[in-house]
């Protein structure tokens, strides 16, 4: 009896790809609940740290000149030849300059 191990060793291996794939590709397509992050009441704890968090710092001036100095230091960064780190700044200050988008896209229901 003559065993090639090398070429069940490649069968393996690909017997092992083909069930992940299988695996991910049914995953993929199995349901889920949808979520969706709600405002808490008004008048509770939850809605004083909220509203002082969301409202006034992100959605406020501090959140904007937070946003506008992040793109500052990304041209800065840019400038100096440091363009992988300057992308990264670039994009949180596009997350801070569009908060109010990303907080009504937080609270959507996505399905």
């Amino acid at each position: 009896m003559n065993i090639n191990f090398a070429t069940h060793a490649k069968n393996t291996r690909q017997a092992k790809v083909i069930t992940g794939l299988a695996v991910l590709f049914a995953a993929c397509f199995m349901s889920a609940n949808a979520m969706a992050m709600a405002v808490p009441a008004a008048g509770s704890f939850a809605y004083d740290l909220y509203d002082i968090g969301v409202n006034q710092i992100l959605l406020g001036p501090i959140g904007f000149v937070a946003g506008v100095a992040c793109m500052v230091f990304a041209a800065i960064l840019a400038i100096r030849q440091m363009i992988l780190p300057a992308a990264g700044v670039v994009l949180g200050g596009a997350f801070l300059l569009k908060a109010d988008a990303v907080v009504q896209t937080v609270g959507a229901m996505i399905i």
